[in-house]
């Protein structure tokens, strides 16, 4: 039934956004010299992490990648505890020359400590792009960077010109950008709130975007991403609102000269949850709690809305004001990880790795694609 016999919204499942990817990864396999090889770490008993661990495996398998799944500490033995052995893992998933990609399923002993992990990872094998290094790019809206760069600690001290089209200048490739994060963008896009007609870097100019939940893995991220795209964004946590935006908010002579900021600015917010939702053209909720539900009555007729956590954080009648209910988006997120993974055997970053002496033969970082 159409959403218009049904005087519902639609409810778009994640199949065929995914399945446009899962194509493309395809493609990109047939062209390589021997299959991507994937190294999960299970360091938890936690349901969700054996789940996604078990899912990532089926789609591994499903498109002739090798996936080698390593239970360490409670995974491996109920007698052990929570993430014991997990730093050891990774160290020698990174010196492991067969190893393209690491992914660490967290959350294991909580976010300082998870955050830590996340740096020890080579970020020529991250595959979730949870490094600092691409955290810094996309924070600071520097879509692409000279590979070298990987090898230096201490960020660049210039920011390059913003990217004018959607392909890498010569000698650079793209950052990698965390998963459920461009997972979420490539929704969008497929949905039809970024404007193909308006320049790169600015197709989501327009859009008011509420974001809900504020943490370092999805929810941040998505808003710098959004509003580095041209949104005004609306990032709600439990104990604040901030704006995001590359507009300038008041007007003057030098800001005159140039329609926006580099990069996205992060501005205090006095409007209400309720004023928010009002004034968005789409909302993105991830809200690790059975119990969060966004009041369907609070939203503006005819948004997107789209449901990143594990339980629905929307009202059971939301397509009763939504155009587009998105309830899931897992399968997405796991073709963005793989797609990360499978473009990564291209021999040139082995000879920039080889002149700085790293190994990293079949890195995953070698022509990522966002």
């Amino acid at each position: 039934m159409s959403a218009e016999a049904s005087g519902k919204g639609i409810l778009l499942k994640a199949d065929p956004i995914a399945n446009v990817f899962r194509d493309e990864i395809k493609a990109t396999l047939t062209t390589r010299p021997r299959p991507s090889k994937l190294v999960g770490i299970l360091a938890t008993s936690a349901a969700p992490s054996k789940f996604y661990a078990e899912f990532t495996q089926k789609q591994c398998l499903a498109l002739g990648i090798e996936f080698v799944l390593r239970r360490i500490g409670a995974a491996a033995d109920p007698a052990l505890g929570e993430g014991d052995g997990v730093e050891e893992a990774i160290i020698e998933a990174n010196e492991d020359e067969s190893v393209d990609g690491i992914m660490v399923y967290y959350p294991i002993f909580g976010v300082q400590q998870d955050h830590y992990l996340q740096q020890v990872v080579s970020p020529f094998k991250d595959v979730e792009g949870l490094h600092f290094k691409f955290h810094y790019n996309l924070y600071h809206n520097i879509r692409y960077l000279d590979p070298k760069s990987l090898i230096s600690s201490v960020p660049p001290t210039t920011a390059p010109e913003p990217a004018v089209e959607d392909q890498p200048p010569p000698g650079a490739v793209k950052s990698i950008l965390p998963c459920t994060p461009l997972a979420v963008v490539k929704c969008l896009e497929h949905i039809g709130v970024y404007n193909k007609i308006l320049p790169y870097g600015d197709r989501a100019y327009g859009k008011t975007i509420t974001v809900i939940n504020r943490s370092e893995v999805v929810g941040r991220p998505l808003a710098a991403l959004l509003a580095n795209d041209g949104a005004r964004v609306f990032s709600i946590d439990i104990d604040s609102i901030q704006e995001y935006t590359k507009r300038p908010q008041q007007s003057s002579e030098s800001d005159a000269q140039r329609r926006f900021h580099p990069r996205h600015v992060v501005h205090p917010c006095s409007l209400s949850p309720q004023d928010c939702l009002a004034l968005s053209d789409v909302v993105v909720s991830a809200v690790p709690s059975a119990q969060y539900k966004v009041k369907t009555a609070w939203l503006k007729d005819g948004c997107v809305c789209v449901n990143v956590a594990a339980d629905k954080n929307f009202e059971a009648d939301v397509r009763e004001k939504a155009s587009v209910y998105m309830p899931t988006i897992g399968k997405v997120t796991i073709m963005m990880l793989l797609r990360n993974l499978c473009v990564s055997l291209r021999r040139p970053i082995d000879i920039i790795a080889d002149d700085f002496g790293v190994h990293c033969a079949g890195c995953a970082f070698s022509n990522m694609v966002s």
